[in-house]
């Protein structure tokens, strides 16, 4: 199976969301000669835009105007544009963003009592066709950019007006006011855009920003094996792997990467490469498909597959989309499936859909864009 890889399109302008410390300490070494300075701006500048959601270097005003006026004809401070906002009966938000190239991509915001929880991008469609996955009937267009991955979780936070509330992490009285979980479980596979991913989730968890320590950052991957373990080591956040069946010849349809890196392989580098802290599980993400991978045989060899290895299953009902072929197990079925796994003492919850009226569940993201679309 051969993967094609596309690169972000290169933007006009220099945005400086987006941009790593480093490369940001390189940019002001040229406006300021003294490396005390220089590290002084980047703190300033980090400070403004991921602690206070500024747009304008006008309105940095610790920066004396000589410097602003420098900084506004080097960058722009921009976010993709919502060019859609949805609002399930559940409280979900749908937002469908377009961008620089008129690209589209969707990202959700999902509330509940005890968190909130971000889904975001980190690619234009999907190269890996799992068939179960709406996404997966949209091809890749093109990878994004840590911008436009740093550019969703910025613009939520305008939207929803989260700065003045972002540091207030006493007291919250609703999860309404802020963001506690980032998850990679939008469009795209994380892995197959992995520098940029990196990078992104690098500023994430940067602690003079937006702070978000690695253990509430997850990304999801169908299991691109010899990423597994770099994302592991280089970026620490948590891995969920898009599992979904028991055996080789019932994964190779529903996620085809399998034909490249099998089950074996899979749970292979899971238990040799990634080295995990205390009490810290690997994820594994399960759709419940009607008569495909639900049956109580299928139950008891996945516990067998995952005999030893520090787990979680997620079992996630189906979430169907126009075209679709496949059904959701029943909730007797799932609850069946469910108990033998908790038997043999693995967590694992039932995931409670959201945002399905309005097309925001998981497995049910698409946008309209294609190659020809997005002028590439």
């Amino acid at each position: 199976m051969q993967i094609k890889l596309t690169s972000p399109p290169i933007s006009k302008e220099r945005n400086i969301l987006g941009i790593s410390r480093e490369e940001l300490l390189s940019f002001m070494q040229e406006f300021e000669n003294q490396p005390k300075r220089a590290s002084m701006r980047v703190s300033q500048l980090w400070s403004w835009i991921y602690c206070h959601g500024i747009t304008s270097f006008e309105k940095m005003t610790n920066i004396d105007k000589d410097l602003r006026s420098k900084l506004t004809k080097a960058f722009v401070v921009s976010r993709p544009n919502i060019e859609k906002k949805e609002r399930s009966n559940d409280g979900t938000i749908k937002y469908l963003f377009c961008l620089d190239d008129n690209s589209k991509i969707e990202t959700v915001f999902i509330p509940e009592e005890t968190r909130s929880t971000l889904c975001i991008s980190s690619q234009v469609g999907c190269t890996l066709n799992c068939s179960f996955c709406h996404t997966g009937t949209q091809k890749l267009v093109r990878n994004l950019s840590s911008q436009e991955i740093i550019g969703q979780v910025i613009a939520v936070y305008d939207d929803l007006d989260l700065w003045k509330k972002m540091k207030k992490d006493r007291g919250i009285s609703s999860y309404f006011e802020v963001i506690t979980n980032i998850v990679f479980m939008g469009m795209g596979e994380p892995l197959l855009n992995y520098e940029e991913v990196k990078k992104a989730c690098n500023i994430l968890m940067d602690n003079k920003g937006l702070d978000f320590s690695r253990r509430r950052i997850t990304l999801s991957t169908a299991g691109i094996v010899p990423k597994i373990k770099m994302a592991h080591e280089e970026i620490g956040c948590m891995i969920a792997v898009s599992l979904h069946a028991t055996e080789n010849k019932t994964r190779d349809i529903l996620v085809p990467v399998n034909k490249k890196w099998n089950i074996e392989k899979l749970l292979g580098s899971l238990r040799d490469d990634v080295e995990l802290r205390n009490s810290e599980r690997i994820t594994f993400e399960y759709v419940m498909l009607d008569g495909v991978n639900d049956t109580e045989e299928d139950a008891r060899r996945l516990v067998k597959l995952l005999q030893g290895l520090p787990s979680k299953i997620n079992l996630i009902p189906f979430n169907s989309w126009t075209g679709s072929n496949y059904k959701r197990s029943s909730s007797d079925r799932i609850k069946a499936f469910r108990d033998i796994i908790i038997k043999s003492r693995i967590p694992s919850p039932i995931r409670t859909p959201r945002g399905e009226d309005i097309m925001a569940a998981c497995g049910q993201l698409k946008s309209n864009s294609t190659k020809e679309k997005a002028g590439i």
